[in-house]
């Protein structure tokens, strides 16, 4: 994800400069973001007046220097609380200066909310994962429902206090007052618990390509370890990116402002009502337009102008097409192609943002595909360029089943009969960009980072000095870390057991033979990825991209298991990465969600509760609905029949079929002495070399209009790495939505922006969602309805490609 940190720094009078702690001079007295709400009603994320310059925008800022920049203006600073002097501006312009330590936050109403939003996010989540294209269940939809349905449970259940039987322990059915903390509760559980699982790929990549079903319990167990692990290896990071104020964590303080918002417009205001018009407008719109993309009128999905004009011309088709061509001037209107759950969506992440993945995919779809198409790019002269399967030199699929053993051994004497493993050009360069962004993610922190690193350092030196206190929150002094003071702090021993649990489930499942890799693997994984957690973790807590590290840990994989016999079953690759992926995923949402609760004045030991509470619910739905896709959609999975919207493909999946061929089965050595493989060794190269490119020019050119140290290699690397062969329709709208909401908005209605981009980019998505589900419930989970076979919905080719190879 990429920085939503940009979008707060366009809100400064000053360029970016690196943090200083004494450098966050306000306007306002110490209760400025109380008294601001109480003014206008309460409804304003940001006091745009004093908080926006329109002549500075969030992607124009130089992440170099990290932080927002803040006037310093000398009287201001002399009448500003000491306690307020650390926290930054920005933090001070959302967060709310004062607590109510006595509110409720574990309560009856919290858990009959969590039983609600958490199921039907697991599901759709987990459904979406199987598509080409699916909208992320919003979290921001439960923040805001979860809002409103809380008060009126508030209103409606009886004050009744309910005695646990042959116990002294009670409950009350109605404590009282829906409190912004029973929100904050509801919402980390349905982000830790509506979620997917990383464990799905090996799960569904044994079971579907293999026929090797793993029994549901070690599946189950497997699943909930390799979140907890993950969760409990979040204390390594805790301590130094939680608690300092510098370290503001963007996509936290977004979700705070909706939190702070939605609660200071209880008061009755019209700009409060207006905004709860716009969100369940926006709701109610985008579930009803979405049954006609979806299921009535596919064409809009994917609108090609050329087809339309050419319908019979291959040249044209191909051209044109968004399903399964180049996508050149081609539209979408379905919510799904635009917000992308893979790149998220474009009313989330600053505009800069949304430029670079566009580049990447014109770099892609327009230049290297016809480049490879009939440009001679590729060698292989039966080149299969739209397609992430495995193929035989004479173009058909490759049996990579004849390549196993019965002890799970690579069968050599079947591939010398077969031959090498050839795959597409686009997967080819996929790989490539995959590779390089994990090693350009480093080279891009250590350079453009340095300045924020080196004073980090120096803080946590000359804190380390001078500590005499116990709590954690006494180590720091300013206001947020002084009202934390009240609650007890997570200790590390429950940290400790969590881990120790998780690590004895997974030797315990990997012992029994399950999921297919060596045990000291297991500490391999444990110990990269913990390596890799504070400086990922420090990037995203200033700049809320998320480092994809995509098949890194594959290809590691696969030198591992080709230095031992046996283990070579495809699938664990996949099992080896859900492990050390997932590390550093949940340490890293871990963190996230509990800097809300640090911004939001709950109570760490019931935050980490609701994390964990999330996953115990989500997990066997997961496992349910993998078993239910892998049953009914099978055929469309394997591409033994073709869905006429390539949406059930699980591209995904084949991809990571293909890597575990490729790594596991042939080896990454033998791999890359082919021809065609030669070139992706030197993938690392390009990821450590480019950013020293761009910091050079940077440099020379700190002015120029093209804002070298906005081109992130990281994200260009994420956009190249896209496999757009099923899919390419949907980004030049996706580049639209980015520029009228986080641009033109943002620069001259940013009132406005403030106030409805969030809520409505919840709406849109939840709405998107719920068609999703009743679509699924209406015309699939009994008796198959299908949609009858008009104009917008032609049997051969919903775009009227009628060419289309």
């Amino acid at each position: 994800m990429a920085s939503l940190l940009n979008r707060w720094r366009g809100r400064s009078r000053e360029d970016s400069v690196a943090p200083q702690r004494a450098n966050t001079t306000a306007t306002e007295t110490s209760n400025s973001s109380v008294q601001a709400g109480d003014n206008n009603g309460g409804t304003d994320i940001v006091d745009a007046g004093k908080a926006h310059d329109s002549e500075k925008l969030p992607h124009e800022v130089d992440p170099s220097r990290e932080t927002p920049a803040i006037h310093v203006d000398a009287e201001d600073e002399a009448d500003l609380p000491e306690d307020l002097r650390d926290i930054p501006r920005i933090v001070r312009s959302i967060v709310s200066l004062e607590d109510d330590p006595n509110a409720p936050t574990i309560t009856f109403r919290y858990f009959l909310l969590c039983f609600l939003f958490v199921p039907p996010g697991a599901v759709l989540f987990q459904m979406g994962i199987f598509r080409t294209t699916a909208s992320a269940y919003p979290i921001l939809f439960v923040q805001i429902a979860s809002h409103y349905v809380g008060h009126w449970l508030a209103e409606v259940l009886p004050k009744k206090t309910v005695r646990v039987p042959f116990t002294k322990w009670g409950f009350s059915l109605n404590p009282g007052p829906w409190s912004a903390k029973e929100n904050v509760l509801v919402t980390v559980t349905a982000a830790s618990g509506a979620n997917s699982n990383a464990a799905w790929a090996p799960i569904s990549l044994a079971q579907l390509y293999y026929g090797t079903k793993i029994p549901a319990a070690a599946c189950i167990f497997f699943m909930w370890a390799i979140v907890y692990i993950g969760y409990a290896m979040a204390a390594l990071a805790r301590q130094l990116l939680l608690y300092d104020p510098i370290y503001v964590w963007p996509y936290s303080l977004m979700q705070t402002a909706v939190f702070e918002t939605l609660h200071k417009s209880v008061r009755d205001s019209w700009v409060a009502r207006k905004q709860k018009y716009v969100f369940f407008g926006a709701f109610l719109f985008m579930t009803l337009w979405e049954f006609l993309p979806e299921y009535v009128f596919p064409m809009l999905s994917s609108l090609s102008f050329l087809c339309w004009v050419a319908p019979r011309n291959a040249v044209a088709n191909f051209i044109g097409a968004g399903i399964g061509g180049m996508g050149f001037l081609n539209l979408t209107l379905d919510w799904a192609n635009i917000s992308n759950q893979s790149l998220n969506s474009p009313m989330i992440v600053p505009f800069w943002t949304t430029v670079v993945l566009t580049v990447a995919f014109i770099l892609n779809c327009w230049i290297l595909m016809p480049a490879a198409k009939w440009g001679n790019l590729s060698s292989w002269k039966n080149d299969q360029l739209m397609s992430t399967r495995l193929f035989l030199e004479n173009g058909t699929r490759y049996p990579v089943a004849a390549l196993i053993n019965a002890d799970s051994t690579f069968n050599e004497t079947a591939y010398q009969e077969h031959g090498p493993i050839y795959v597409g050009t686009q997967q080819l360069w996929s790989m490539f960009f995959d590779y390089s962004s994990y090693i350009s993610a480093l080279t891009w922190m250590a350079l453009f980072g340095y300045p924020k690193i080196r004073e980090t350092v120096q803080v946590l030196r000359r804190r380390a000095r001078d500590r005499g206190n116990d709590s954690v929150n006494d180590f720091y002094t300013d206001r947020l870390n002084v009202l934390m003071r009240s609650y007890q702090e997570v200790p590390l021993w429950w940290y400790i057991a969590l881990f120790v649990g998780s690590f004895v489930t997974i030797i315990t499942i990997l012992g029994c033979g399950y999921f297919f890799i060596p045990i000291w693997t297991f500490f391999v994984a444990i110990f990269t990825s913990g390596t890799m957690i504070i400086p990922f973790a420090w990037l995203y807590s200033f700049s809320s991209f998320q480092v994809p590290i995509g098949s890194f840990n594959e290809l590691l994989y696969g030198f591992m298991v080709h230095s031992v016999n046996g283990h070579k079953h495809p699938a664990g690759a996949t099992a080896y990465g859900s492990i050390a992926g997932d590390i550093w995923y949940r340490a890293q949402y871990m963190l996230q969600d509990q800097k809300i609760g640090h911004y939001m004045h709950v109570p760490p030991r019931a935050i980490f509760l609701s994390q964990i509470f999330g996953e115990l619910l989500g997990v066997p739905i997961n496992y349910g609905i993998i078993q239910w896709i892998l049953k009914t959609k099978r055929e469309f999975l394997l591409g033994e029949k073709i869905d006429p919207l390539n949406q059930w493909t699980g591209q995904s999946l084949s991809s990571y079929n293909t890597q575990g061929v490729q790594y596991v089965l042939v080896g990454p050595k033998r791999l890359f002495s082919q021809a065609m493989y030669k070139p992706l060794p030197y993938a690392f190269l390009y990821g450590a070399l480019a950013p020293f490119l761009l910091f050079a020019l940077h440099k020379a050119f700190p002015k120029s209009k093209l804002k070298f140290h906005l081109w992130n290699v990281t994200i260009f690397g994420t956009g190249m790495s896209q496999f757009y062969g099923n899919l390419s329709t949907g980004y030049i709208s996706r580049f639209i939505v980015g520029y009228v909401c986080m641009y033109w908005f943002y620069r001259h209605r940013f009132q406005t922006w403030s106030r409805y981009n969030y809520l409505v980019a919840a709406a849109f998505d939840a709405g998107f969602n719920i068609a999703m589900l009743l679509i699924f419930v209406i015309f699939s989970s009994g008796k198959v309805i299908t949609m009858p076979y008009w104009w917008g919905n032609n049997e051969t080719s919903v775009e009227r490609c009628f060419a289309l190879e």
